[in-house]
């Protein structure tokens, strides 16, 4: 059977995004060798170092290179600007690596922010900064659905500046009935397909909103109502998003699917990530109809570039989760079993604790990063050979 061939886009960014997105190839190169799959494989600089050499924040002609591809995988954006005040800004005054980010979740219609929060079994949660294992790691199991194109991040706003002097600033928020519509009724689907909250196995879906001052969560919480009829054999759940965050952290268990907006999924899910051993753990999934954007979720952490230190698990766990939604897209049953089988290399390497970056084992007993993807790799090719 000839091979099929798969177009990625792979976008490293800054600092430590581009270390994390060479242990992605390496993936990719182990799954190659044991399926019927070439990735060819298109690498884009992009982001505020490459700002800063050329005065735009990826090459010409890169957007419509990412809506050609088969999927996108991205490591991470931002750089300290020159001066030393903040990251390293574009004159429109976006950061610069907003094109590859927020200009693709946009222009791509990806309008699924999906961040699956586990926590595995040998990874501690982060609490005051400790590694205590305060949770049975089954209680921590549960899918954040955030509506990516539109609220806060709409870009609609600015300075007013009189005289030259920045006096007013604002920024509007948007909420549509089409985007809450489908962000809402992907969030009740992949319910159905889950086995419910660890606390009880209810199917549940919980909105998270603050309907009880704004009037654009009165309005997303109005159609979550309306749709959660059509999904009778689903638990319908509201939270007010400042009550949330203590419950989410005190009994993570109740939990099973998250739906909410642009600006509070993305902060509710930066908390979500201490359950599951902190952000060097952590995916997002950036999905539309046609299109898919895979990435870690932490930064790019210029302090640690260059030095084999981060974790690579997020950007690992990131292509499992495209080899996932591309097989199924394409019906290869070969790329979703490759995509299963990283997520569970990455499972008994945790659970062995024996090769951990700083972040889960401390820096005493911290392995390279780079150490830490050999361990996974050695555990996947016993999975794809067999």
């Amino acid at each position: 059977m000839a091979n099929k061939t798969y177009d990625i886009v792979l976008l490293p960014g800054d600092g430590t995004g581009i270390e994390v997105a060479e242990e992605a190839k390496r993936v990719l190169d182990l799954v190659t060798k044991h399926t019927e799959a070439d990735f060819n494989i298109d690498e884009i600089p992009c982001g505020g170092q490459y700002f800063l050499e050329h005065g735009r924040d990826w090459p010409e002609g890169s957007e419509q290179k990412c809506r050609d591809a088969d999927v996108v995988l991205l490591g991470a954006v931002g750089w300290p600007s020159p001066d030393g005040v903040g990251p390293v800004t574009m004159p429109d005054g976006n950061m610069a690596g907003w094109s590859p980010v927020i200009g693709n979740r946009i222009k791509l219609d990806l309008y699924a922010n999906i961040r699956p929060v586990k926590l595995f079994p040998g990874v501690r949660a982060r609490i005051s900064g400790s590694h205590k294992q305060v949770w049975d790691p089954k209680n921590v199991d549960m899918l954040f659905l955030r509506e990516n194109t539109e609220c806060l991040y709409a870009g609609i706003g600015g300075i007013l500046s009189p005289g030259g002097v920045g006096q007013v600033a604002t920024d509007t928020r948007i909420i549509t009935r089409h985007a809450s519509e489908r962000i809402i009724k992907l969030a009740f689907e992949m319910a159905m397909k889950r086995n419910g909250a660890p606390k009880d196995g209810k199917r549940r879906v919980t909105c998270v909103v603050k309907n009880n001052v704004l009037e654009g969560c009165r309005f997303f919480k109005s159609i979550f109502d309306e749709i959660g009829e059509d999904y009778p054999e689903i638990e319908k759940d509201v939270a007010i998003v400042d009550a949330f965050t203590q419950w989410l952290i005190g009994q993570p268990e109740y939990y099973d699917v998250i739906v909410t907006t642009n600006m509070f999924g993305d902060i509710v899910t930066d908390l979500a990530s201490v359950l599951q051993g902190g952000m060097g753990m952590a995916v997002g999934c950036n999905v539309g109809e046609n299109h898919a954007m895979f990435e870690p979720i932490h930064g790019s952490a210029p302090r640690h570039a260059g030095k084999d230190k981060v974790n690579p698990t997020a950007m690992i766990l990131a292509t499992s989760e495209a080899l996932r939604w591309l097989g199924n897209r394409k019906e290869d049953a070969q790329l979703v079993k490759a995509g299963d089988a990283i997520e569970t290399a990455v499972r008994t390497v945790l659970s062995k604790g024996e090769t951990l970056t700083y972040d889960l084992a401390g820096e005493a007993n911290a392995s390279k990063m780079s150490e830490v993807t050999s361990a996974i790799l050695v555990q996947l090719e016993a999975l794809l050979s067999s």
